[in-house]
């Protein structure tokens, strides 16, 4: 299968070198010091038991066309980075081209083949004006969840931390031989690639911690094991977590785990710090609209209300607009 892998970074460069080992003929879309390493080298990655593996076989491109038409596109880019990505990307696609959406938070086509009675609306949060949807077809969509955790620790070289479980799903719910095809890519490289039916269930399930750990992180500066042990902390995110909920039910979502045990199991990862801190420490762009913005838009559809989120998301939000303002990045660091 030939496949494009934009944005060669931790899950990109996870799933890219796995696939490029597994004899799949992967391009990554990459540029600066990232495009030079592979071009270089090849794509390496440091298992979690420490064994570090090379895929000398993949290649990188800066630009799209360079690539050319591809069977399946894998974008692992963050959400709001999609759109700078446009028009080019369409040089990757072809007749039949697949575009993987491997991206936290609520993805701009989640209404799209929906049914009922938000059928095809746009969410501004995450699309303004709908650039999104006009540029990536709703056919080509295929909608994923991610669950490993992985680091860029230099140019070409990833470290799984843990996981290797990719969901997929048809924005229908139906198994295409499409899908079935991809999923079986991804067994032959060695991940779990489960095709579910209900591919937004599945998001939401990630979803609901998202919305509530990151942005409290950000602000609090405080690990998972922190957040869900200190009762205020904990508290607020249940609270986050229960006006989401009635979103989700709204748009027709089972919840199958209770909310204490999606806290529990947050609790249960320990001392990590979510991905919101990391780009917040290292003066990078939150993913504040994906994984907030939308959901407070989600309930203004449903005609939910969103105290606790709207408070939540007022003050991450200054955050980030301090931080892009100066130019600047915010860590603790130890008194001398």
């Amino acid at each position: 299968m030939k496949i494009a892998v934009v944005g060669a970074g931790a899950i990109g460069g996870y799933l890219g070198a796995k696939l490029s080992m597994a004899g799949e003929d992967v391009t990554f879309i990459a540029r600066n010091r990232n495009l030079a390493a592979i071009q270089a080298n090849g794509f390496k990655l440091i298992l979690e038991d420490g064994t570090q593996v090379h895929a000398p076989n993949a290649r990188a491109v800066q630009k799209p066309a360079e690539a050319g038409p591809q069977d399946a596109v894998l974008l692992t880019v963050k959400a709001h980075q999609v759109a700078d990505l446009l028009p080019d990307l369409r040089g990757l696609f072809g007749p039949q081209t697949m575009v993987v959406t491997l991206i936290n938070g609520v993805p701009w086509w989640y209404f799209h083949k929906l049914g009922g009675q938000w059928d095809g609306q746009v969410l501004q949060s995450v699309d303004p004006g709908g650039l999104i949807a006009s540029q990536i077809e709703s056919d080509r969509i295929i909608g994923s969840v991610v669950y490993p955790a992985a680091e860029l620790v230099e140019p070409g070289v990833v470290r799984v931390i843990e996981g290797n479980r990719f969901t997929l799903g048809e924005l229908d719910g139906s198994r295409s031989e499409r899908i079935e095809a991809l999923s079986q890519a991804m067994i032959r490289a060695g991940f779990k690639s489960p095709v579910s039916k209900d591919i937004r269930g599945e998001i939401w399930v990630k979803l609901w911690g998202n919305l509530s750990f990151n942005p409290i992180s950000a602000l609090t500066h405080a690990t998972l094991e922190d957040i869900c042990s200190f009762a205020p902390t904990r508290q607020l995110a249940a609270g986050m977590m229960t006006e989401a909920q009635s979103i989700g039910e709204k748009l027709g979502v089972e919840f199958k785990v209770s909310l204490e045990k999606r806290i529990a199991g947050a609790q249960a990862v320990g001392a990590h710090k979510t991905s919101m801190l990391q780009d917040v420490e290292h003066g990078r762009a939150i993913e504040l609209a994906a994984l907030v913005g939308a959901v407070i838009e989600l309930g203004r559809i449903t005609g939910v209300p969103t105290p606790t989120i709207d408070a939540v998301h007022a003050l991450a939000s200054l955050l980030a607009r301090t931080l892009e303002g100066q130019h600047g990045k915010l860590a603790i660091s130890p008194l001398a």
